[in-house]
């Protein structure tokens, strides 16, 4: 087996504030995030942008990909989970706290606007993958920690089906 099952968390919720700080310090070459909203990202760490531009600073390629908050992949999610236009609003809300980012040379922050499978974070060879299950928002799913342990498996799926939905996806230009 090629992926390494590091760990299963019941939601998101459960993942140790220390696993993602720990990740995130510790990447060197990639740091992907594929969500939604991501919310939580930033708001269970302030510091996050600063964080992720440190880490750009060091040479670690960072990139972010957010859902569109117009487009209809957020719509019909939002309806799914019985919310209407609040996961737009999400969004727009989440994205305040990354313009820092933009301007910086070493991330790239896109939107997207396609059907999401699972929020997806990638640190170098460590993923969390976060699936999504119908009509439940992301953060009442579990928690994968997938290690990359060689190719072909797991790790490589889900970092491949990251790169399919960042080359679709348009930069999000901060306004």
């Amino acid at each position: 087996m090629s992926s390494e099952l590091i760990q299963t968390y019941a939601d998101r919720a459960s993942v140790p504030r220390e696993v993602w700080l720990s990740l995130l310090t510790g990447a060197t070459e990639h740091i992907d995030v594929l969500v939604f909203s991501g919310t939580f990202y930033a708001q269970t760490n302030p510091r996050i942008a600063a964080m992720l531009t440190e880490r750009a600073d060091a040479g670690t390629c960072v990139r972010l990909c957010f859902g569109d908050p117009d487009g209809a992949a957020v719509a019909r999610r939002g309806q799914e989970e019985g919310i209407g236009d609040t996961l737009g609003a999400k969004i727009r809300a989440s994205m305040t706290y990354y313009r820092p980012l933009v301007a910086h040379s070493g991330c790239e922050v896109r939107l997207h606007d396609t059907t999401l499978y699972s929020s997806l974070f990638r640190y170098d060879d460590n993923l969390l993958v976060n699936p999504h299950v119908w009509g439940q928002p992301a953060s009442a799913n579990p928690v994968l920690h997938l290690r990359r342990c060689g190719s072909e498996g797991w790790f490589d799926n889900y970092a491949s089906s990251f790169e399919a939905v960042w080359e679709t996806a348009k930069p999000w230009a901060s306004t």
